[in-house]
């Protein structure tokens, strides 16, 4: 007599801690999530839900540890770029704003959205007032900077000045690490929240591995 055995949901099976820390790492490089299911033997459906919580436990200042309060007469410099990427087929241009801390190479604030004035806005909008009082801003020479950025506190320069190497340097990383923003791949976005939050993830753990010693 042959008896079947029949499990509810064969997917829900217990994950061990350190199988959910490598699945962690493996978001981090350029590793398909379909990927990730076949080396993890894992479903989609939960990988999804993993993401979500995990992108939710990220901290809102990305593990930056520049201190707000500088000395009265200390500029601190900070370099801006923005970074194309695109959600779903390349007609939906999407793009990523950065603002690093040149001294310590720290990522202070991101914003994902269109080339705009307004996602300009939302970017510095995103940085403590307090970090801005006393501030140098090096940008490109795109106009939106010009409108967001107090002229006295802003320096716009060109791509061979150096003044911004430090930041075209982590899109360099960032595009060759994380496959999403890879420009030929097949490995994009196809949903804006997990866009976000793969990139989120990634200037996260690019803050703590460049800790100030």
């Amino acid at each position: 007599l042959l008896i079947e055995q029949f499990v509810e949901n064969p997917q829900n099976k217990i994950i061990p801690e350190g199988t959910k820390e490598r699945i962690r790492r493996s978001l981090l490089e350029r590793v398909s999530l379909e990927g990730i299911c076949r080396i993890f033997d894992i479903s989609m459906p939960w990988l999804l839900g993993f993401m979500e919580k995990t992108f939710q436990s990220l901290p809102e200042n990305l593990h930056a540890s520049i201190i707000a309060e500088n000395d009265e007469f200390e500029v601190l410099v900070l370099e801006v770029d923005e970074l194309w990427n695109f959600v779903g087929n390349k007609k939906n241009d999407q793009w990523l704003w950065i603002v690093m801390h040149a001294e310590t190479r720290q990522i202070l604030a991101f914003h994902v959205g269109n080339r705009t004035k307004a996602s300009g806005e939302a970017l510095m909008a995103k940085l403590p007032i307090d970090l801005k009082k006393s501030t140098l801003f090096y940008t490109d020479k795109f106009s939106a900077y010009f409108e967001i950025i107090p002229w006295k506190q802003h320096s716009p320069v060109g791509k061979g000045s150096g003044k911004t190497s430090y930041i075209e340097r982590f899109n360099c990383t960032i595009r060759q690490r994380c496959a999403r923003l890879v420009r030929k791949t097949l490995s994009f976005s196809k949903k804006i929240a997990n866009h976000i939050g793969v990139i989120k993830m990634f200037i996260c753990n690019y803050n703590l591995k460049s800790l100030p010693v």
